[in-house]
């Protein structure tokens, strides 16, 4: 660890911590360090309400502490950031029981809800080298596919022109309830707050392949 810069300048651990990771945006790009997100184009793409110029002092800030460290192109954890996963996911469990709720319309971001979807697609259940998924929302004109490539997923927002092997329609707010564990899937498509439309041997197998937000554990369902 470099050398203390205090900012509340108070002799206590948890001032200390703050000191390093309380900043706006901070913890967040932690959660995303955790989950898997490595390149700072993809750190941004998947925290759209913040600046690159910010983003970038933010993890100059991390780096500094010692908390990440860049390897190429890439930005890790080291084994203080890695220590801070069970903070990041305690206040994931405490912000699901006391403050989580309905979202506000300015929380639901659909490209956003498309991005976190692509990083968490489990491809090891798609027999074959590529396959598309088109996301429709009845509430959101852009339209999304996600191209799975020898496995790897990436969002495109035009049609990549191969032939779709699923289509999921939703609403926004319904896919958002579905990714974040408040809605299961299958009351969703009981419902038809979900659908899908797609050969059954894909769309059997949605819940496999399409893993949930990591906080979703901690999420208590309403339906």
């Amino acid at each position: 660890m470099t050398r203390h810069d205090p900012g509340a300048g108070q002799y206590c651990p948890i001032s200390r911590t703050l000191d390093v990771v309380g900043e706006r945006w901070s913890l967040l790009i932690v959660r995303d360090l955790i989950v898997g997100t490595t390149r700072f184009n993809d750190l941004a793409r998947g925290l759209p309400g913040l600046s690159r110029t910010l983003l970038s002092k933010r993890l100059r800030h991390l780096e500094k502490a010692g908390v990440v460290e860049r390897s190429g192109s890439h930005y890790l954890l080291t084994p203080s950031g890695r220590a801070l996963e069970p903070i990041v996911f305690g206040l994931a469990q405490w912000g699901a029981e006391w403050v989580f709720g309905d979202p506000t319309p300015a929380e639901l971001d659909a490209a956003l809800l498309v991005w976190w979807m692509h990083t968490r697609l489990d491809t090891s259940v798609l027999v074959g080298d590529r396959h598309v998924l088109h996301v429709r929302f009845v509430d959101d004109p852009r339209r999304f596919w996600i191209l799975v490539d020898h496995g790897t997923p990436s969002v495109c927002m035009v049609d990549p022109g191969y032939p779709v092997s699923l289509t999921i329609s939703s609403d926004v707010a319904s896919l958002y309830a579905v990714w974040l564990g408040r809605l299961p899937l299958s009351a969703a498509l009981r419902h038809r707050r979900v659908t899908l439309d797609g050969p059954t041997s894909t769309t059997r197998r949605l819940s496999e392949l399409l893993r949930l937000s990591p906080v979703a554990p901690f999420v208590v369902p309403v339906a």
